[in-house]
């Protein structure tokens, strides 16, 4: 049928609400109906996608209450042999074969009345495995549990079974009851001051608290499942059921999780599904000695830029596996929802390394149609598990449709990263004088976004803080971060840096999109970079940590950058500024000249000036709205290392005749205005009841010269 010919009202909803999808809509169709197709067959097996996701409660180790006694079943069609080995049976190569069935699943028991007193809790094991690849010692894909020897180095298994199950009593928390998403992106090793790898409960005893005070509602924790290498963060998985043992016990992991609960605050594990590590011995690769069992085959199966593995994901034994991950991650640690790393990695064979100027390259051969599905198959689970589960996806591309319901035609996250948003900033910091900064460039690049797609605004990504780039802070101050942060001493600097600081960050949450999220430390301008212990920093932990001590310390000037952050998301929080969507932004004010730019949200008036040295009293704003403005935030007050020269509470009343505000606009200054008036009266309807020249003056505005058109004074 001619595209031209097929109805609107006959296409997926996407295309409905977005008219230059039509081209489209066959593409869009077949996401439908290839989602529908294969949630059919899996219901047609497993009765439902839920059940179809237990495949961790079947391979693996698992207990046998019947039977009394473990079971250990692992898949792997194409291994010749497969033998468990552990401290139980002084890891003997032959003194237990596992069985295999028809379907290549092979299987051992080990009773109580044997094996009761030497396989238990905290033994360690792994299976060795004959195939084509040799025969080698292998940690079992379904493992829960991952030690690493501080000797050797090697990993092992252990089964992990303590007597007494973690207590959730009391847990009934429940990600609906966060009205407003500022999300605290963290890592639990580096999150300490001291240079180490801190733990669970060091984060849950020393962290916490200060996420709590500092007014965010979630937390987004990294380098959760198990990695071979630690300077990964977290992103060379290797054992995906695994919570990564360096940083403490899995009980550790739900104290800290239920402890955040209590506080109110939602916990989203940063999960990798869109690459595995290529590690032999530690992770998936060439498990039953070929290199399609969990892969694509040959080159396909390799990432080019990260030096990892590709999942097939549209292999029925690798979507089982993954979405059983999923279903364990949310049922066993009650955690809040996930944010699913590399997505356009995962939705494109190009893996995001091209550009997406023309639409063709969403709907091409290129787009990995089976990882749609596996995504769409993930979302709809974690929905059915938990239908408050926050869902998002860190995409750069600009899928259409990700964060529409599947039904319309979309993937089904709940969120994108706007991560077009702090490229931009990096990119103006590093290319552009102050001179040059554009605030239309400013506003396009900040407030661009789908319409009835969610998206997460932040200044600064972690990538951005890694070996080799910059933080913001460190961009904006360089060096003068060592010698110039001292309180009350003079740094022209460190000033331009505070000041600036403050502006990209309130810029980025009040208009950047639906939720925000920032990387720990960064909201106190934390120094130097992030570089994980390695060969060539001979080993050292200096940069993989976060020093709190400097926001802390009142001689230095960090407690500035900390100050206006925490007023500035108590802010946003209390007064719901996230809700509003971008079509309700209004009274959008350009001074392209001056570098200012206003714009309002609900009954608050934000004002940004850019400018390096542009200062003017009077400066007249054009606003929506007739009424009394009053100032309520400032980055130019005293506790957030300005100058104050403008008093917060100061009030402003619009001129009843231009239907604009005179204030103080000050460089590199922002200014939060409420209006205060119960009764919001747009200023053309104020105009259009003025046409009567006898109509009184304003109460509010002092009367003018009719001849000057200046204001009288006022009586006294």
């Amino acid at each position: 049928m001619n595209i031209f010919e097929k109805s609107l009202e006959t296409c997926p909803v996407l295309v409905q609400e977005n008219i230059w999808l039509k081209p489209y809509y066959a593409e869009i169709e077949h996401r439908i109906r290839r989602f529908e197709k294969r949630k059919r067959e899996i219901e047609g097996v497993t009765k439902s996608v839920y059940s179809f996701a237990s495949m961790h409660k079947y391979l693996g180790v698992n207990y046998d209450a019947k039977q009394k006694g473990w079971w250990y079943k692992e898949w792997a069609p194409e291994a010749e042999s497969l033998h468990l080995i552990g401290d139980f049976n002084w890891w003997d190569r032959t003194s237990h074969p596992l069985q295999c069935n028809e379907y290549g699943f092979w299987e051992i028991f080990l009773a109580d009345e044997i094996y009761g007193q030497t396989f238990k809790h905290g033994s360690k094991f792994k299976v060795l495995v004959k195939s084509k690849a040799g025969q080698l010692e292998r940690i079992p894909p379904y493992a829960q549990r991952v030690v690493q020897d501080e000797k050797t180095h090697d990993f092992a298994a252990q089964l992990w079974n303590p007597e007494q199950a973690f207590d959730w009593a009391g847990d009934t928390f429940s990600a609906k009851q966060i009205d407003q998403l500022l999300i605290y992106e963290c890592h639990v090793g580096m999150a300490q001051e001291e240079e180490k790898v801190g733990t669970f409960n060091e984060f849950t005893e020393k962290i916490l608290p200060r996420i709590k005070a500092a007014g965010y509602t979630a937390i987004q924790m990294m380098a959760v499942q198990e990695h071979p290498y630690y300077g990964s963060f977290g992103y060379h998985v290797s054992s995906f059921f695994a919570p990564s043992s360096r940083f403490g016990t899995p009980e550790d992991l739900k104290h800290l999780i239920k402890t955040a609960h209590s506080m109110g605050i939602a916990v989203i594990m940063d999960l990798v599904h869109s690459h595995a590590v290529k590690n032999i011995l530690e992770g998936l690769a060439y498990f039953d000695g070929t290199d399609y069992q969990y892969f694509h085959a040959g080159n396909r199966g390799n990432h080019p830029g990260w030096d990892s593995k590709l999942f097939n994901y549209g292999k029925w034994e690798v979507q089982q596996f993954l979405l059983s991950n999923i279903r364990y991650w949310l049922e066993e640690f009650h955690f809040d929802g996930f944010r699913f790393d590399g997505v356009t990695s995962m939705l494109y064979h190009h893996h995001g390394n091209t550009s997406f100027a023309k639409l063709d390259r969403y709907f091409d051969l290129d787009v990995d149609t089976n990882a749609i599905t596996y995504l769409q198959l993930a979302n709809t689970l974690a929905k059915r598990i938990n239908p408050d589960c926050l869902l998002i996806a860190e995409d750069v591309s600009g899928m259409p449709g990700l964060c529409r319901p599947v039904s319309d035609g979309g993937i089904g996250f709940d969120y994108r990263l706007a991560m077009g948003i702090p490229d931009f900033w990096i990119k103006t910091l590093k290319t552009k004088r102050d001179e040059e900064w554009d605030i239309g460039d400013m506003w396009a690049a900040i407030s661009n976004r789908p319409a009835k797609e969610k998206v997460i605004a932040y200044a600064e990504s972690h990538d951005q803080a890694m070996v080799g780039d910059k933080t913001i802070a460190f961009w904006l101050m360089d060096k003068e971060m060592y010698f110039g942060m001292e309180d009350g001493k003079p740094n022209l600097v460190v000033e331009r840096g505070l000041a600036l600081h403050k502006l990209i960050r309130m810029l980025s949450i009040s208009l950047g999109g639906d939720a925000y999220l920032n990387f720990m430390g960064n909201e106190f301008g934390h120094p130097e970079w992030i570089d994980f212990p390695r060969e060539g920093n001979r080993g050292s932990y200096k940069y993989a940590r976060r020093m709190w001590s400097l926001a802390d310390n009142p001689f230095l000037r960090y407690k500035y950058f900390a100050a206006f952050d925490k007023a500035m998301i108590n802010f946003i929080n209390a007064n719901k500024l996230l809700n509003y969507k971008a079509s309700e932004v209004q009274g959008i004010h350009y001074d392209h000249p001056n570098q200012v730019l206003a714009f309002m949200k609900g009954k608050h008036l934000f004002v940004f000036c850019f400018h390096p040295s542009f200062a003017q009293f009077g400066y007249e704003l054009m606003v929506p709205y007739y009424g009394k403005y009053k100032l309520v935030l400032t980055s130019d007050a005293k506790e957030f290392g300005g100058q104050q020269r403008v008093e917060v509470g100061t009030e402003h009343f619009t001129d009843a005749d231009t239907g604009t505000i005179s204030m103080y606009c000050l460089q590199r200054t922002c200014y939060v205005f409420e209006l205060t008036d119960e009764k919001l009266l747009p200023i053309t309807e104020r105009r259009a009841k003025n046409t009567n020249t006898d109509t009184p003056p304003s109460e509010t505005t002092p009367e003018k010269d009719k001849k000057t058109g200046k204001k009288k004074k006022e009586e006294e």
